[in-house]
């Protein structure tokens, strides 16, 4: 079986964020701004990107990103 991944870019700033917010994209690996990591596609990744799904845009694993959402 072949190991899904996701690709996580943080587009908007951790400041000023609570500290749950802040640990989840910390967590995922990203410190700056337009930063990208790849993750592998677990519940548990899954949920940290859905805590700061706001601050996030996510390729990959048919994923919604942050531009799909908002209807742009």
């Amino acid at each position: 079986m072949a190991d899904k991944s996701l690709k996580v870019t943080l587009v908007k700033s951790l400041a000023g964020q609570l500290k749950n917010i802040q640990a989840s994209a910390r967590g995922l690996g990203l410190r700056r701004i337009h930063q990208s990591v790849t993750v592998s596609d677990t519940p548990q990744n899954r949920g940290m990107i859905q805590t700061a799904v706001h601050l996030l845009e996510v390729e990959g694993g048919g994923a919604v990103n942050r531009a799909a959402r908002k209807g742009v």
